[in-house]
């Protein structure tokens, strides 16, 4: 008898075969228990009836308590009522691992009650789907930039300098002088550049800010393209296209997690149409004054209210080009005919979920990056290898950095960053 998952029992219908898994949830009728089964790769539905399997089986079916461990035995059929679509006529019940008073039971519980048994919480169908969602967007990354001719680079974690400052960094302690934990591997990535070409990072990183909004994490993953011998228009072409993949990979290959999340396939579909319509900071300004906004003057950075409207002006993604200087990094390229912005786009996703990709072309002037890195307070020493990237063969290129949490949320319409992430870090949440 042949032991198989969940996910492949479309394969085995009509075969008699094994699973493990744990019990979710029960409920029996009469002469018939029914078991939703879980084993890591989907839910699953269970048929005990006590003709076919005798009175011992039954009433250890009925007895079974939330997320006790089995090794069940019976016939995969199909059943056209179920999400998933196929069922198994249990024969025979092994329990492998008892579970008595879980935590969680199938009521509503509060959001800090279920983050402090995060560990727990995963099991459930909602966060397995999100789960899933993310391993999908993971996935489709890596074919998306091995196919397009890039390779990855990983750039450290522990850095001595950091590419927007030393504002929001955990700092510790490296021997005998400071060290940060990364925000960004951006610089790495221009190094890397150089060497390769087109090249990609994927890793996370950290950022100490106060924040509790629903789209920030203190840790986060990102995506961290940089592409040498391009422009920004070139790199906006680059982003758009990632984006549209990621939602067409996570159409075909989520589906199961798409129902359990009751997301819109509809709506996401809208998402893989090119191109993306792109606005300038100055007219989305504009766009924000006549409607309502007063409060918002040019020099301004966008928060969330701003972003959301902006984006809701669009159907897709929408790119708002050329921020002003005095509020972004100082390793971007000045505009080449204003000096009062730079070349630069964020991608702002619909639906209220804010700014998912962040990019810029980068200057390349020796000179002009020392004088942004005198006059943003750093330390040139420090940015010293990063200054030798104009001296030795310098050349337009471009990048930008996509955050996972942010896009997974997006992706599977939940409200909050927090559960597109295993196990969360919040300003007041280092456990578990």
């Amino acid at each position: 008898m042949e032991s198989i998952q969940i996910l492949d029992a479309k394969k085995h219908v009509g075969e008699t075969v094994q699973i493990g898994a744990w019990v979710a949830n029960k409920r029996s009728s009469g002469k018939i228990a029914f078991l939703q089964l879980r084993d890591g790769t989907a839910y699953f539905q269970g048929i005990v009836v006590k003709t076919e399997v005798g009175e011992e089986v039954f009433q250890l079916a009925k007895n079974l308590n939330q997320e006790t461990a089995v090794l069940v035995t019976g016939e995969i059929r199909e059943d056209s009522r179920s999400k998933f679509g196929y069922e198994i006529g249990i024969s025979g019940i092994e329990v492998v691992g008892e579970s008595h008073e879980y935590p969680i039971t199938p009521k509503e519980h509060g959001t800090d009650f279920l983050m402090d048994h995060r560990h727990l919480w995963l099991r459930s169908s909602k966060q397995h789907a999100i789960m899933q969602i993310r391993n999908e967007v993971i996935r489709a990354t890596y074919e998306f930039f091995n196919n397009n001719g890039f390779i990855k680079i990983d750039p450290p974690i522990l850095t001595g300098s950091a590419p927007e400052g030393t504002t929001d960094l955990f700092e510790t302690n490296y021997f005998d002088q400071k060290a940060y934990l990364s925000q960004s591997g951006q610089l790495y990535m221009e190094a890397a550049a150089m060497a390769f070409g087109k090249v990609f990072s994927f890793g996370p990183t950290f950022r100490a800010e106060k924040s509790k909004t629903r789209r920030h994490l203190i840790e986060f993953w990102m995506i961290e393209p940089e592409m040498a011998f391009m422009h920004q228009e070139e790199s906006l072409e680059v982003q758009e296209q990632y984006v549209a993949f990621l939602v067409q990979s996570v159409l075909d290959n989520c589906d199961y997690a798409l129902d359990i999340l009751g997301r819109d396939r509809a709506i996401l579909e809208k998402y893989t149409k090119l191109p993306f319509p792109r606005i300038s900071y100055d007219d989305a300004v504009e766009l924000l004054q006549k409607n309502g906004f007063e409060d918002i003057q040019w020099g301004d950075d966008f928060g969330s209210p701003h972003e959301t409207f902006i984006a809701n002006s669009f159907d897709q993604p929408v790119f708002i080009l050329n921020y002003p200087k005095a509020i972004k990094p100082f390793y971007m390229k000045p505009h080449p005919t204003r000096d009062d912005v730079v070349i630069c786009a964020d991608m702002i996703a619909p639906e209220g979920y804010g700014e998912i990709i962040g990019g810029s072309e980068r200057a390349t002037d020796y000179e002009f990056l020392l004088e942004q890195i005198r006059n943003h307070g750093l330390d040139e020493n420090e940015y010293s290898w990063y200054l030798d990237l104009r001296k030795y063969g310098s050349v337009p290129h471009t990048g930008f950095g996509l955050g996972l949490e942010r896009t997974v949320t997006w992706l599977s319409g939940i409200e909050h960053v927090r559960e597109a992430i295993p196990f969360p870090r919040l300003l007041n949440r280092i456990y578990p």
